[in-house]
């Protein structure tokens, strides 16, 4: 029986009278993402109408760090620890130039060893941005995309796709704190799933992820 089941009965821990609903913790590498991945997040739950589990606020570890040694495992414990009723993790990560079926697993089998809480690992190909530009038709006229903007064939092939994104916007250039999150706001998930794998693996990961902390909780 979960410690939620113990106190007050199936999914009810309590805090002044309310129930408090189990989240998915997110980790990411950076500033941009700890706004826009609760953003997808939420989108996600909505889309679904699931109203029993929130989306937390993100826990940063600097990429540069996360596949040294003991960094993710040090990075599981300490976000479970310090965000409330934590029902998942979900790390999500820029492959950069790391080949994604490795490096996933890898970490996955790593985090695993050091929680039972429900873990899953995604990992961008290349980048995050690519998912944009899977959904770029979506994203006309979005923080300056233009007007006649088109997906590129293989968004995830592409090296630079902050770059690639900056050409299609004006009278600026991507900026990835300031624009990030509105995208992700914006984004057609069905353009971008169809031509992102990872982003595919992203929503089907986020659900398993959700169900599994929903029936933890009632158990």
């Amino acid at each position: 029986m979960s410690r939620h089941a113990q106190s007050h009965g199936p999914g009810d821990d309590r805090h002044g009278g309310e129930a408090v609903r189990p989240s998915i913790v997110p980790i990411v590498e950076g500033h941009a993402e700890i706004e826009t991945i609760p953003v997808l997040l939420r989108r996600i739950l909505a889309e679904d109408q699931i109203h029993d589990v929130q989306a937390a606020r993100p826990f940063r570890v600097k990429r540069s760090r996360i596949t040294r040694k003991d960094e993710i495992e040090k990075a599981i414990q300490t976000a479970v620890a310090n965000r409330e009723t934590p029902g998942g993790v979900i790390v999500v990560l820029d492959a950069d130039d790391d080949c994604p079926a490795e490096l996933g697993p890898a970490l996955l089998g790593r985090c695993r060893s050091v929680t039972s809480v429900p873990v899953r690992v995604v990992i961008a190909n290349r980048e995050l941005e690519a998912w944009f530009l899977g959904a770029k038709e979506s994203l006309r006229v979005v923080r300056g995309v233009h007007a006649d903007a088109t997906a590129p064939p293989l968004p995830e092939s592409l090296r630079g796709a902050k770059e690639e994104l900056s050409k299609n916007m004006s009278p600026k250039r991507y900026l990835e704190v300031d624009d990030q999150p509105a995208l992700a706001e914006k984004m057609d998930f069905a353009s971008a799933r169809t031509r992102c794998r990872s982003f595919d693996k992203f929503l089907r990961d986020v659900r398993s992820l959700v169900e599994e902390t929903r029936s933890r909780d009632s158990s």
